[in-house]
């Protein structure tokens, strides 16, 4: 319910709510998704006479897109393969056959379970691991990890979102404003943003009234039925916060009872009891998450949900989100390309919120397949989509790739039985979970730390892990091999996934001829600059 109280908060989101008015100005909704990217992006560049660079060649494309899907560089098969082939729709169905993968379910999980839990003791992975299996949609993806319900098999893991969180209700506020709706409000925790007017303290407080009767008991989520939020505003004003979402949207609902000091201690005592006999506590009869659920989603209300993940994904595949910060969408930070957002997040609403739809709708685009090379003056500006962003590999990301790229390609060549490929891939990528361990997850403004570069040269782990001679092993096959110029073509189409250049044959070539009396080393020192080249760091 809307009271009068708050028209001049819900006019503040004048761009968020405008959204439907414009709704019959957009492309129709039934358009592929790739093409209405392409539309409005090309519609821009236009607008500021940009030319955009040229489409990525497909050695490069194909090693994109299978870092993207799979979460790993491709074999030397799958590149060639790709290459080879004639098929007018092979790059549809590369993109299929990577989305039906089970790599890119296991990228989906990492991905989420990064987004989600990062920074955090726990992990979703077992909850995660289910829930993209089943193919469910972010709404209930969402639902399922703020009600924290254990009771059936489909979403047990799902409470650990709240319960690394519930000693700290003010971080698990800020986390589920940034994450699910795309908004950091935490600098109204202690007063109006200074900057942003759409945010005040009684948006903070408002969100925190959903979560501030969440708490853990003996192991389980326990919700309370009774307890307000206080706040004391700049002026010292002791308020009593409302339940209210961020569109200003104040909720009704029933009186707090106000507990006697008898009441409390049974209360207390009652969950004691059920802490110490492991037992789940009741559901309140009365669950202010729920209502946070009810609103979140409601149509007319469920446009910060629907921007915030297709902004997230958008930023997760390009490099750049239409709005940046991706957690400051608001009135004052507009995106790139409103119209986009605005078809987007209606298909987002209109199709259940499928996440893997969109992600293909995306790398579908003529706008994702640009080159990351420009030989212009000026490199346009990242908001632009003009040229493709260089993005930094996730750790999983990175050790999976390592461990593909030292590993004997033919083990996942074209003469071995596809079952049987498709087994070692998986075997080999799920075996790389320690080594990402070593490594840091980017942020904006990535450099390669100092820390990692002496990883490369010092650690013992790495040379043991990557450097092998053994018969399954890069190396390996190299040692094989008599001819150089041989060696150094296997080399680098396995680590790089393309054919060398005629000038790094040369150099490569060479540096393996000034080491004829130490072959192994020079080989195993070739491996090494390959893999730890910026070329290989990136997904570019």
């Amino acid at each position: 319910m809307v009271r009068p109280g708050i028209i001049l908060a819900l006019a503040l989101f004048a761009p968020f709510v405008a959204v439907d008015t414009k709704a019959a100005e957009l492309l129709s909704a039934g358009r592929p998704i790739e093409e209405v990217i392409d539309h409005y992006v090309d519609q821009q560049l236009k607008e500021e006479s940009v030319a955009p660079a040229p489409q990525a060649d497909d050695a490069n494309l194909v090693r994109r897109m299978t870092l993207d899907l799979a979460g790993r560089i491709p074999t030397v098969a799958e590149v060639q393969a790709y290459l080879g082939s004639t098929s007018a729709n092979k790059r549809v169905e590369l993109v299929d056959r990577l989305l039906g993968s089970p790599q890119f379910i296991a990228h989906q999980v990492n991905e989420l379970d990064t987004l989600l839990m990062y920074g955090s003791s726990g992990n979703l992975r077992e909850y995660l691991t289910k829930a993209v299996n089943d193919h469910r949609g972010w709404d209930r993806i969402f639902r399922e990890l703020i009600d924290g319900a254990v009771d059936k098999d489909e979403v047990k893991g799902a409470d650990q979102f709240l319960k690394v969180r519930g000693k700290d209700s003010d971080r698990l506020t800020n986390d589920v404003s940034t994450l699910f709706f795309g908004v950091n409000i935490s600098c109204t925790q202690c007063h109006d943003h200074p900057l942003v007017s759409d945010w005040k303290q009684d948006h903070f407080y408002g969100l925190k009234s959903f979560f501030n009767r969440t708490f853990e008991n003996g192991g389980f989520l326990a919700e309370r039925e009774h307890g307000l939020v206080s706040y004391k505003t700049p002026k010292g004003e002791d308020r009593s916060a409302k339940l209210m979402f961020l569109s200003g949207t104040v909720l009704d609902e029933p009186p707090s009872k106000e507990l006697t000091n008898d009441e409390k201690k049974k209360e207390t005592e009652r969950f004691k009891e059920l802490a110490q006999k492991k037992v789940a506590p009741p559901a309140p009869a009365y669950s202010r998450r729920a209502r946070l659920l009810e609103v979140a989603l409601k149509p007319g209300e469920n446009y910060f949900f629907a921007r915030a993940i297709v902004n997230r994904v958008w930023y997760r595949l390009l490099g750049q989100g239409l709005v940046m910060p991706v957690d400051q969408m608001h009135s004052e930070n507009p995106p790139s390309h409103p119209e986009l957002l605005d078809w987007l997040e209606r298909d987002q609403v209109e199709h259940g919120y499928d996440l893997t739809r969109l992600i293909r709708g995306i790398v579908l685009s003529k706008t994702y397949s640009r080159s990351s090379r420009w030989t212009g003056d000026d490199r346009p500006e990242p908001r632009l989509f003009a040229v493709a962003n260089v993005r930094p590999l996730t750790p999983f990301a990175l050790a999976a790739s390592l461990k593909l790229a030292t590993m004997d390609p033919e083990t996942f060549g074209e003469k071995q039985k596809a079952d049987e490929v498709a087994r070692r891939i998986v075997g080999t990528v799920n075996g790389s979970r320690g080594l990402a361990s070593l490594f840091d997850m980017p942020q904006d403004n990535f450099q390669v730390s100092v820390t990692e570069s002496l990883l490369f040269s010092n650690s013992s782990q790495i040379v043991s892990e990557l450097l092998s001679e053994g018969n399954d092993r890069l190396l390996g096959r190299l040692k094989q091999i008599p001819d150089q110029r041989q060696q150094v073509e296997t080399a680098v189409w396995t680590t790089l996934s393309r054919a060398p250049t005629a000038d790094e044959t040369k150099l490569l070539t060479d540096y393996l001829g000034q080491r004829g009396d130490r072959q192994p080393a020079g080989l195993a020192q070739m491996v090494w600059a390959l893999v730890t080249s910026a070329e290989f760091r990136f997904n570019y």
